[in-house]
This record gives structure tokens, sequence and C-alpha cells, in this order.
């Protein structure tokens, strides 16, 4: 399928979960005014270099503008929620501001849920993870989101660098994305010096 893209550094969508964004660049402003006029539908990828035209990662996810606000300056706020991941297979050569792919869709593994011991173990490191970083957590409330949200949820919020993050969404099933957070929270569960945010350097 062709595909309308927003490389954003740091920024990536897990299919069934939402991400709010504020457009103001001109030709992203000129993206979303094309999605609205056909499906609502963009790619999120994120790019490997946070320079212009830099090359992209393989794996994105498709996202679907939902809620959103048309401002009077021309900006939107807008929330996207997330329908499928999927792999680029090859950029193409547009007269749009915004850069176009081609990509494929990807089928989801059919694992809703996590054994008993790999939910026990993600929570314990994220008790651990959190404390560490000095995040407030509300336990409760995370103890009753189903795997999937939990696991997704946090993959997609997580102040891990873009490299890392994008090894979460490349990760292919519930349980293999649980245990590379958890190895993550684990190895990089430090402050980086400079801002404070967890990385792979």
């Amino acid at each position: 399928m062709r595909v309308s893209i927003f490389p954003l550094p740091g920024a990536i969508l897990f299919p069934g979960l939402q991400l709010p964004l504020h457009i103001f660049e001109p030709r992203y402003k000129a993206l979303i005014k094309d999605a609205l006029a056909r499906d609502r539908l963009i790619g999120m990828i994120q790019p490997q270099r946070a320079e212009e035209g830099a090359p992209l990662y393989n794996v994105g996810c498709i996202g679907k503008i939902g809620e959103f606000e048309a401002l009077d300056d021309g900006r939107f706020n807008l929330v996207l929620e997330g329908q499928a991941r999927f792999r680029m297979v090859k950029e193409l050569d547009v007269a749009t501001p915004f850069r176009q792919i081609e990509a494929d869709l990807l089928a989801e593994e059919d694992e809703p849920a996590l054994a008993a011991v790999e939910r026990a173990s993600f929570e314990r490191e994220a008790r651990r993870f959190a404390d560490a970083q000095g995040y407030a957590v509300d336990w409760d409330a995370v103890a009753r989101l189903d795997d999937e949200s939990l696991i997704d949820g946090v993959s997609q919020i997580a102040p891990f660098d873009a490299a890392a993050k994008q090894a979460l969404l490349e990760a292919n099933g519930l349980s293999a994305r649980c245990e590379l957070l958890v190895q993550l929270m684990q190895f990089f569960g430090r402050h980086d010096s400079d801002d404070g945010r967890v990385t792979l350097q």
C-alpha cells in the first residue's frame, strides 16, 4: 500500500493505542489536510537520524486520525489511533511536500496474553525501573491493565532512545516485546548525564 508518512524521531505507535500530536510544520499540515480529505490514515515511522531527509527505519505503524482540532493559524491538535504495523518496501519519488512510501502490512502474532511468570517478571522490573528513575506510578491501575495494553503502552512511552524504541516496535509478539522491555529496563535503567533519558549509547 501507498503510505504518506510522518517521520518523527523518538515517537512510535502501536496498534490499538493512541498518540496525541501537535502539527505545526507546513509540510505536515499539508499531510494532515490530505489525509483528512481521503482515508484519515498516515504512517508513523522513525528516521534513523534527526536530520532532513534521513533514511527511515523499516518498520512503522499506520495511524488513523481520530479526534482533531483545526486551529485558526492552520495548525492541528489530533489523536492518532494505531491500526497496524507495516514494513517499508521503498520510498517513493513524489511531488508532495511530505514523504510517501510503499509498504506491506505486518500480520500480528495471535498472542493475547502473557504467561503469569512473564507478567510478574515485567511488573517486578518495572517497579525497580520506576523507583530508580523517580517516576510516580499508580500500580493498582497497572494491575488492572490487560497484558497487551500494558506492554505496548509502556513500550510506546518508555524514555528510551530511538534505537531501543524501534527494537520494541519491531519485536514480533507480546512475549518477545515483554522480554526485550525487561532487558532494556535492567540494562539501561540509568540516567543519561545530559538529559535524564535512558539511552542505548
